[in-house]
């Protein structure tokens, strides 16, 4: 066998044909709402379920088409080796055994047919072309283990293999597809009647491969499920541990009436849903407060006008057709009327502390507060009014709310004093600048010690005389509700016979509570 370029056996001088690139608790209204919801642990569940199962889907189909693409890149790595391997030696032309050149494809098949082992899921097999005029012999060299199906000897599967004009590809066969590769060889001298070409073919049974792989992927499947099923066991779980507080939201909810609002939610925690029911307290506790305010309100109101509206009927009812008694009736009839009034006002005022817009501070210096207030006091009445001190430097707080509180401890000096006798206002900052106070200093009959606490409850009059003079009790209490929206203090000193003094402090920067 000669070595020109006209070799038979030179890959060069062969068609190979061409090969792939590697690597290719509520209410019962409540109840009948909420029958046709989802509940929140359900759809949380069902979320984590669904995603899970999403993302375990696509693991299982990645992790399935990942290892298939590696037994086929296996086997094509495997079928181009043996086609690498065979060409090497077909490129040599020399039997290795005896040193001489090999003089027919026959030859070279059974030589490197011969010495190959491959396993039970591999064939190779070399086929010179029959042809009627052949010198040398032709037909099928196969190696010598049995394959699991072979496949030289299948006339059929075999045509399907030689005939196919591609290199590589995929023929069934009774033991499942058959992955082979196949390359042309030329006999010395060239191709011709006498001497014909023919084809060296591998193959490999693909099935049992892919059939680990199919197990792998049950396994994987079945290890999913598992999952799937304790993951939604631990949401469902967690998901009721998490929404316990938010179910004792909706209970309590439920079990509020008008009349019970002291329910409340135990707090356990420090996430968003602990977060959740100390707000929901908070809120129980506005609507509590604003509940007791409105009764109070109501029951107040229905307490101090029942009186001027009977003295009202009865005078009414009584009057008759003299017309000096009727112009009487009427002067009492508005007198009434104008008390009843004043005491809505009052309470109206009292109802309204408690809103956050109750006060609107500002930044406004002592002295001209303290003058104007001086200012406005000496108009109620013919006293002694003096002046005791004036605090200087800038404050923030409601002045209007201030002045208000200081003209009603005002009113209340001139109920108790007479005419000519001292009342002293004054203001002062003090040392370190965190509070100030305002005063009313009077020389009226002073307050017993146990009643000096007591007068500032709605409706209370003091045993001094205040209860002759008029008024319905609600000036004190005025004055206590803006004490109280400024965090500030109201203090009284008094002894009886010894006058009364009554000082307001309020911090130097109230806030809105709105900022």
């Amino acid at each position: 066998m000669t070595t020109d370029p006209t070799a038979p056996l030179d890959p060069v001088d062969t068609d190979p044909g061409p090969r792939p690139a590697e690597g290719d608790g509520p209410a019962p209204e409540a109840e009948g709402r909420l029958r046709g919801r989802v509940p929140a642990r359900a759809r949380i569940t069902a979320w984590v379920v669904l995603l899970m199962t999403a993302t375990l889907a696509l693991v299982n189909i990645v992790t399935w088409q990942a290892l298939r693409t590696e037994v086929d890149e296996r086997i094509d790595r495997a079928l181009s080796q043996e086609i690498d391997e065979f060409l090497e030696v077909a490129r040599d032309g020399t039997d290795p055994s005896t040193g001489r050149r090999f003089p027919d494809l026959d030859a070279l098949f059974r030589s490197h047919v011969g010495g190959q082992h491959p396993d039970r899921h591999e064939i190779i097999f070399g086929h010179v072309d029959e042809t009627a005029g052949a010198a040398v012999p032709t037909g099928r060299v196969r190696q010598g283990q049995k394959p699991l199906f072979d496949a030289s000897a299948d006339g059929p599967v075999r045509g399907a293999i030689l005939d196919n004009p591609d290199a590589r590809g995929v023929t069934d066969t009774p033991e499942g597809p058959l992955r082979w590769e196949k390359v042309r060889v030329n006999p010395p001298g060239g191709e011709s009647e006498a001497n014909p070409g023919g084809w060296f073919v591998i193959g490999y049974f693909a099935d049992a491969d892919m059939a680990g792989i199919d197990r792998t992927a049950r396994t994987l499947v079945l290890v999913s499920l598992t999952g799937l099923i304790l993951a939604g066991a631990a949401a469902w779980w967690v998901a009721g541990q998490i929404l316990a507080p938010i179910r004792l939201v909706r209970q309590t909810a439920a079990q509020i009436t008008e009349e019970d609002l002291t329910r409340r939610i135990d707090v356990s925690g420090k996430d968003d849903v602990a977060a959740l029911a100390e707000q929901f307290n908070g809120m129980l506790d506005r609507l509590e407060e604003a509940f007791s305010i409105q009764r109070r309100f109501v029951d107040d109101a229905g307490h101090e006008l029942r009186t001027p509206i009977t003295i009202v009927r009865g005078h009414l009812e009584v009057m008759g057709d003299d017309p000096e008694e009727r112009r009487e009736v009427l002067r009492l009839v508005t007198d009434e009327l104008d008390r009843m009034a004043r005491i809505v006002e009052d309470l109206l005022l009292l109802a309204k502390a408690q809103r956050p817009d109750f006060l609107h501070p500002v930044s406004v210096p002592v002295e001209e507060l303290t003058s104007d207030i001086d200012a406005k006091v000496r108009t109620l009445g013919d006293r002694n009014w003096r002046l005791e001190g004036i605090g200087e430097g800038p404050v923030r707080l409601d002045p209007q709310r201030v002045t208000q509180a200081m003209v009603q401890l005002a009113s209340n000096a001139v109920r108790h004093t007479g005419p000519d006798d001292e009342i002293r206002v004054g203001s002062s900052v003090a040392e370190d600048g965190r509070t100030v106070e305002f005063w009313v200093d009077d020389t009226g009959p002073g307050i017993p010690l146990e009643e000096q606490e007591r007068i500032f409850d709605r409706f209370a009059r003091g045993a001094g005389g205040g209860g002759s003079r008029g008024g319905a009790g609600l000036g004190l209490a005025i004055v206590r509700a803006i004490t109280d929206a400024h965090h500030g203090t109201v203090d009284v000193r008094s002894s009886p016979g010894e006058g009364a003094r009554f000082t307001l402090t309020f911090p130097t920067d109230v806030r809105s509570p709105r900022h």
